[in-house]
């Protein structure tokens, strides 16, 4: 049984589009290799819930983590945002990011509230990674994934 999921291709344009628009910043996502364990990764996830059952991550370094609260709160290039300010624009982050992949998915369903995290987030063992993006953005990792709920 095939598991229903955006494909990378369909995940890498959605993000790249959204990573323009959205954080406003002329430098491009680039592929990676996947983050080294030890690097501090911010996590941040939404859950779609209804005909489709998954959920999105966004995992970003924390020099891209800065980079990014800047350019969505309007913070200059010499000022410090705080953790308060950071978990606002991760959690933006994945929610535009989790909502575009509602919208590729069948209907009807609902998205949940953003959680964020200074580490890793705990992924429910029912979820399977379907589809993964490794990133790097102005030399920080960037890794979006697609989980889905595992067929019974």
């Amino acid at each position: 049984m095939s598991i229903l999921a955006p494909t990378p291709v369909d995940l890498e344009a959605l993000v790249t589009d959204m990573w323009a628009s959205f954080v406003g910043a002329p430098e491009l996502l680039l592929p990676a290799a996947p983050p080294a364990e030890d690097v501090p990764l911010w996590s941040a996830t939404v859950t779609v819930t209804g005909e489709w059952r998954g959920m999105v991550t966004v995992d970003l370094a924390e020099p891209a983590v800065l980079a990014v609260t800047r350019g969505m709160l309007g913070f200059g290039d010499d000022e410090d945002p705080d953790a308060a300010s950071c978990a606002d624009a991760v959690g933006e982050l994945v929610n535009v990011v989790g909502g575009n992949v509602k919208s590729l998915m069948p209907g009807p369903s609902t998205l949940s509230l953003p959680v964020v995290s200074h580490g890793p987030v705990e992924l429910p063992s029912e979820m399977t990674e379907a589809t993964a993006l490794h990133l790097t953005w102005q030399g920080a990792p960037v890794r979006v994934r697609v989980l889905t709920a595992t067929p019974a």
